[in-house]
Protein backbone atom coordinates (compact mmCIF):
# COMPACT_ATOMS: atom_id res chain seq x y z
CA UNK A 1 0.00 0.00 0.00
CA UNK A 2 0.63 3.84 -0.40
CA UNK A 3 1.53 5.30 3.05
CA UNK A 4 1.98 8.51 5.01
CA UNK A 5 2.94 7.90 8.37
CA UNK A 6 2.84 10.09 11.29
CA UNK A 7 4.54 9.23 14.69
CA UNK A 8 7.31 10.74 16.60
CA UNK A 9 8.52 8.64 19.38
CA UNK A 10 10.35 4.95 19.52
CA UNK A 11 6.98 3.63 20.05
CA UNK A 12 6.27 4.74 16.24
CA UNK A 13 9.95 4.19 14.96
CA UNK A 14 9.07 0.37 15.85
CA UNK A 15 5.87 0.43 14.04
CA UNK A 16 7.41 2.35 10.93
CA UNK A 17 10.32 0.04 10.73
CA UNK A 18 7.97 -3.37 10.08
CA UNK A 19 5.49 -1.53 7.55
CA UNK A 20 8.64 -0.97 5.71
CA UNK A 21 9.64 -4.48 5.96
CA UNK A 22 6.25 -5.89 4.87
CA UNK A 23 6.91 -4.20 1.63
CA UNK A 24 4.43 -0.95 2.18
CA UNK A 25 5.14 2.25 0.28
CA UNK A 26 5.79 5.39 2.10
CA UNK A 27 5.15 8.36 0.72
CA UNK A 28 6.07 10.30 3.28
CA UNK A 29 6.58 10.66 6.80
CA UNK A 30 5.41 13.31 9.44
CA UNK A 31 7.38 13.66 12.55
CA UNK A 32 7.18 16.24 14.81
CA UNK A 33 10.28 19.22 14.86
CA UNK A 34 13.30 18.64 16.16
CA UNK A 35 13.42 20.26 19.81
CA UNK A 36 16.11 20.74 22.47
CA UNK A 37 16.58 17.67 24.53
CA UNK A 38 19.68 15.99 27.18
CA UNK A 39 21.49 18.42 29.41
CA UNK A 40 23.24 20.05 26.26
CA UNK A 41 19.91 21.49 24.98
CA UNK A 42 20.89 20.30 21.34
CA UNK A 43 18.56 19.92 18.81
CA UNK A 44 17.38 16.33 18.53
CA UNK A 45 15.30 14.62 16.13
CA UNK A 46 12.78 12.32 17.33
CA UNK A 47 13.31 8.37 17.22
CA UNK A 48 10.80 8.24 13.85
CA UNK A 49 13.04 10.92 11.82
CA UNK A 50 16.18 9.27 12.88
CA UNK A 51 15.09 6.08 11.39
CA UNK A 52 13.33 8.16 8.34
CA UNK A 53 16.62 9.16 7.52
CA UNK A 54 18.25 5.91 7.67
CA UNK A 55 15.73 4.68 5.15
CA UNK A 56 15.86 7.35 3.00
CA UNK A 57 12.23 8.51 3.23
CA UNK A 58 10.50 11.71 2.39
CA UNK A 59 10.20 13.63 6.01
CA UNK A 60 7.96 16.77 6.81
CA UNK A 61 8.06 18.46 10.38
CA UNK A 62 5.20 20.94 10.13
CA UNK A 63 4.09 22.80 13.04
CA UNK A 64 0.88 22.13 12.37
CA UNK A 65 -1.57 20.06 10.36
CA UNK A 66 -4.12 22.89 9.49
CA UNK A 67 -2.05 24.95 6.31
CA UNK A 68 -3.96 24.28 3.33
CA UNK A 69 -1.19 24.78 1.35
CA UNK A 70 0.54 21.65 3.25
CA UNK A 71 -2.92 19.29 2.85
CA UNK A 72 -2.84 20.00 -0.69
CA UNK A 73 0.59 18.34 -1.00
CA UNK A 74 -0.46 15.88 1.12
CA UNK A 75 -3.45 15.30 -1.25
CA UNK A 76 -1.41 14.88 -3.98
CA UNK A 77 0.47 11.87 -2.94
CA UNK A 78 -2.49 9.70 -3.54
CA UNK A 79 -2.17 7.66 -0.29
CA UNK A 80 -4.13 4.82 0.83
CA UNK A 81 -4.23 4.85 4.37
CA UNK A 82 -2.64 7.52 6.66
CA UNK A 83 -0.90 4.96 10.00
CA UNK A 84 -0.70 7.34 13.41
CA UNK A 85 1.35 6.15 16.39
CA UNK A 86 2.14 8.76 19.02
CA UNK A 87 2.29 11.97 16.83
CA UNK A 88 1.66 14.54 19.06
CA UNK A 89 -0.80 16.82 16.64
CA UNK A 90 -4.51 16.53 16.25
CA UNK A 91 -5.15 15.38 12.61
CA UNK A 92 -7.57 17.83 11.93
CA UNK A 93 -11.34 16.52 9.92
CA UNK A 94 -9.74 17.57 6.34
CA UNK A 95 -6.84 14.84 6.90
CA UNK A 96 -8.70 12.01 8.56
CA UNK A 97 -11.29 11.72 5.07
CA UNK A 98 -8.25 12.05 2.93
CA UNK A 99 -7.03 8.55 2.28
CA UNK A 100 -9.28 6.21 0.43
CA UNK A 101 -9.17 4.01 3.28
CA UNK A 102 -8.90 7.00 6.60
CA UNK A 103 -6.23 7.27 9.35
CA UNK A 104 -5.69 4.54 11.42
CA UNK A 105 -4.42 4.45 14.82
CA UNK A 106 -1.66 2.03 17.08
CA UNK A 107 -3.08 3.10 20.49
CA UNK A 108 -0.90 1.69 23.42
CA UNK A 109 -4.80 0.49 25.29
CA UNK A 110 -7.49 -1.82 25.27
CA UNK A 111 -9.91 1.09 24.15
CA UNK A 112 -11.68 2.61 25.30
CA UNK A 113 -9.88 1.71 28.49
CA UNK A 114 -6.84 4.60 28.78
CA UNK A 115 -7.55 7.15 25.91
CA UNK A 116 -5.00 9.81 25.96
CA UNK A 117 -1.42 10.65 25.95
CA UNK A 118 -0.28 8.34 29.00
CA UNK A 119 -2.12 4.98 28.91
CA UNK A 120 0.95 2.62 29.74
CA UNK A 121 1.89 4.78 32.52
CA UNK A 122 -1.79 5.16 34.08
CA UNK A 123 -2.65 1.52 33.38
CA UNK A 124 0.19 0.86 35.86
CA UNK A 125 -0.95 3.25 38.32
CA UNK A 126 -4.21 1.80 38.61
CA UNK A 127 -3.01 -1.95 38.89
CA UNK A 128 -4.32 -3.20 35.71
CA UNK A 129 -3.62 -6.84 35.24
CA UNK A 130 -3.46 -6.42 31.45
CA UNK A 131 -4.01 -4.02 28.59
CA UNK A 132 -3.23 -4.29 24.97
CA UNK A 133 -3.01 -2.33 21.53
CA UNK A 134 -5.96 -1.45 19.74
CA UNK A 135 -6.16 -0.23 15.57
CA UNK A 136 -8.54 2.60 15.62
CA UNK A 137 -9.91 4.24 12.92
CA UNK A 138 -9.61 7.84 13.86
CA UNK A 139 -12.14 10.26 14.14
CA UNK A 140 -12.16 14.08 15.29
CA UNK A 141 -12.50 12.69 19.06
CA UNK A 142 -9.95 11.86 21.26
CA UNK A 143 -9.29 7.73 20.83
CA UNK A 144 -13.06 7.73 20.36
CA UNK A 145 -12.99 5.88 16.45
CA UNK A 146 -13.83 2.54 15.99
CA UNK A 147 -11.84 -0.20 16.62
CA UNK A 148 -10.41 -2.66 13.96
CA UNK A 149 -7.89 -4.86 16.06
CA UNK A 150 -7.04 -5.30 19.19
CA UNK A 151 -4.67 -7.96 21.35
CA UNK A 152 -4.24 -8.20 25.06
CA UNK A 153 -0.77 -7.71 26.62
CA UNK A 154 -0.90 -8.80 30.64
CA UNK A 155 1.23 -6.57 32.68
CA UNK A 156 3.70 -8.60 34.70
CA UNK A 157 4.24 -7.40 38.77
CA UNK A 158 8.04 -6.43 38.01
CA UNK A 159 7.23 -4.07 34.63
CA UNK A 160 7.58 -0.91 34.38
CA UNK A 161 6.72 1.92 31.69
CA UNK A 162 9.57 1.19 30.05
CA UNK A 163 9.25 -2.96 29.41
CA UNK A 164 5.77 -2.25 29.10
CA UNK A 165 6.38 -0.23 26.20
CA UNK A 166 8.81 -1.76 24.46
CA UNK A 167 6.46 -5.10 24.55
CA UNK A 168 3.48 -2.67 23.23
CA UNK A 169 5.65 -1.04 20.63
CA UNK A 170 6.14 -4.50 19.31
CA UNK A 171 2.41 -5.92 19.42
CA UNK A 172 1.34 -2.68 18.01
CA UNK A 173 4.30 -3.20 14.68
CA UNK A 174 2.85 -6.51 14.22
CA UNK A 175 -0.75 -5.62 14.42
CA UNK A 176 -0.79 -2.29 12.36
CA UNK A 177 0.80 -4.94 9.58
CA UNK A 178 -1.92 -7.41 10.11
CA UNK A 179 -4.24 -4.70 9.85
CA UNK A 180 -3.53 -3.26 6.45
CA UNK A 181 -3.09 -6.78 5.38
CA UNK A 182 -6.88 -7.62 6.05
CA UNK A 183 -8.50 -4.45 5.10
CA UNK A 184 -11.19 -4.01 4.86
CA UNK A 185 -12.34 -4.88 8.73
CA UNK A 186 -15.35 -4.28 10.39
CA UNK A 187 -15.60 -1.01 12.45
CA UNK A 188 -16.67 -1.57 16.58
CA UNK A 189 -18.32 1.02 18.09
CA UNK A 190 -16.32 1.88 21.28
CA UNK A 191 -18.71 2.15 24.10
CA UNK A 192 -17.80 5.27 26.08
CA UNK A 193 -19.23 2.98 29.54
CA UNK A 194 -16.53 2.44 31.62
CA UNK A 195 -13.89 4.93 29.26
CA UNK A 196 -10.72 6.54 31.52
CA UNK A 197 -8.84 9.14 30.33
CA UNK A 198 -5.16 9.10 30.37
CA UNK A 199 -3.70 12.25 31.68
CA UNK A 200 -0.08 12.83 30.27
CA UNK A 201 2.50 12.66 33.63
CA UNK A 202 3.49 15.98 35.57
CA UNK A 203 6.58 15.77 37.80
CA UNK A 204 4.45 16.58 40.71
CA UNK A 205 3.14 13.09 40.55
CA UNK A 206 6.62 11.61 40.36
CA UNK A 207 6.84 13.12 44.30
CA UNK A 208 6.67 9.72 46.34
CA UNK A 209 3.84 10.31 49.59
CA UNK A 210 4.93 7.68 52.14
CA UNK A 211 1.37 7.60 53.88
CA UNK A 212 0.07 5.44 50.82
CA UNK A 213 0.27 1.73 50.34
CA UNK A 214 3.19 0.06 49.76
CA UNK A 215 1.75 -1.83 46.83
CA UNK A 216 0.60 2.10 45.63
CA UNK A 217 4.05 3.29 45.82
CA UNK A 218 5.79 0.54 44.13
CA UNK A 219 3.30 1.21 40.95
CA UNK A 220 4.26 4.28 41.04
CA UNK A 221 7.78 4.27 41.20
CA UNK A 222 7.36 1.22 38.26
CA UNK A 223 5.18 4.01 36.03
CA UNK A 224 7.48 6.50 36.58
CA UNK A 225 10.25 4.57 35.11
CA UNK A 226 12.43 5.11 33.08
CA UNK A 227 10.75 9.10 32.89
CA UNK A 228 10.22 11.11 34.96
CA UNK A 229 11.67 9.12 37.67
CA UNK A 230 9.48 8.65 40.89
CA UNK A 231 11.49 10.60 43.50
CA UNK A 232 11.93 11.39 47.14
CA UNK A 233 13.76 13.55 49.90
CA UNK A 234 16.61 12.70 52.00
CA UNK A 235 17.90 15.56 54.29
CA UNK A 236 16.29 18.20 51.79
CA UNK A 237 17.99 16.88 48.87
CA UNK A 238 15.81 15.12 45.87
CA UNK A 239 16.60 10.97 45.75
CA UNK A 240 14.98 9.07 43.06
CA UNK A 241 13.80 5.85 43.51
CA UNK A 242 14.13 3.36 40.12
CA UNK A 243 13.24 0.11 41.79
CA UNK A 244 11.74 -1.46 44.75
CA UNK A 245 9.26 -4.11 46.26
CA UNK A 246 6.86 -4.59 48.78
CA UNK A 247 8.31 -6.18 51.86
CA UNK A 248 5.13 -6.99 53.96
CA UNK A 249 3.62 -5.58 57.29
CA UNK A 250 5.89 -3.13 58.67
CA UNK A 251 6.79 -2.72 62.61
CA UNK A 252 4.36 -1.13 64.52
CA UNK A 253 4.60 2.57 65.32
CA UNK A 254 7.02 3.32 62.40
CA UNK A 255 5.98 6.77 60.76
CA UNK A 256 5.21 6.46 56.99
CA UNK A 257 9.07 6.94 55.27
CA UNK A 258 10.92 6.01 57.83
CA UNK A 259 14.17 3.98 57.22
CA UNK A 260 12.93 0.60 59.94
CA UNK A 261 15.73 -1.66 58.56
CA UNK A 262 18.58 -1.66 56.34
CA UNK A 263 19.66 -5.80 56.08
CA UNK A 264 22.30 -7.08 53.61
CA UNK A 265 22.73 -3.46 52.51
CA UNK A 266 19.12 -2.70 51.29
CA UNK A 267 16.50 -0.62 53.45
CA UNK A 268 13.41 -1.10 54.37
CA UNK A 269 10.92 1.71 54.21
CA UNK A 270 7.63 2.30 56.39
CA UNK A 271 4.48 2.95 53.89
CA UNK A 272 1.13 4.20 55.25
CA UNK A 273 0.02 0.34 55.00
CA UNK A 274 3.11 -2.19 54.66
CA UNK A 275 6.71 -1.51 53.87
CA UNK A 276 9.07 -0.92 50.98
CA UNK A 277 12.50 -2.72 49.85
CA UNK A 278 14.45 0.45 47.90
CA UNK A 279 16.61 -1.66 45.69
CA UNK A 280 17.97 0.72 43.30
CA UNK A 281 18.25 4.41 43.67
CA UNK A 282 20.05 8.07 42.31
CA UNK A 283 20.99 10.68 44.32
CA UNK A 284 20.70 14.14 42.15
CA UNK A 285 23.83 14.59 39.87
CA UNK A 286 24.72 10.94 40.59
CA UNK A 287 23.99 7.42 38.74
CA UNK A 288 21.13 5.00 39.41
CA UNK A 289 23.05 2.30 41.59
CA UNK A 290 21.99 -0.23 43.83
CA UNK A 291 20.73 -0.13 47.43
CA UNK A 292 24.23 -0.87 48.46
CA UNK A 293 26.16 1.52 46.57
CA UNK A 294 23.84 3.99 47.51
CA UNK A 295 24.18 3.40 50.84
CA UNK A 296 27.93 3.57 50.62
CA UNK A 297 27.91 7.22 49.62
CA UNK A 298 24.50 8.92 51.76
CA UNK A 299 24.04 8.57 54.85
CA UNK A 300 20.57 6.69 54.62
CA UNK A 301 20.63 5.25 58.15
CA UNK A 302 17.66 3.12 60.62
CA UNK A 303 15.30 5.59 61.88
CA UNK A 304 16.03 8.43 59.05
CA UNK A 305 12.87 9.88 57.51
CA UNK A 306 12.18 10.22 54.01
CA UNK A 307 10.17 12.88 52.39
CA UNK A 308 11.30 15.75 54.36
Amino acid sequence: MNLIFAGTPVFAAVALEALLDAGHQVSLVLTQPDRPAGRGLKSQSSAVKQLALVRQLEIAQPPTLRDETFIGQLQRLGADVMVVAAYGLMIPSSLLVMPQLGCLNIHASLLPRWRGAAPIQRAILAGDCETGVTIMQMDEGLDTGATLLTTTVAIDGDDTAGTLHDKLARVGAELIVRALRELPLVPVLQNSVGATYAAKLSKAEAAIDWSKTAVEINRQIRAFNPAPGAFTLLAGQPVKIWRAEPAGACFAGAAPGTVVQIEAGVPRVAAGNGSLRLLELQRAGGKRVAAQAFLAGMPLTMGCRLGA
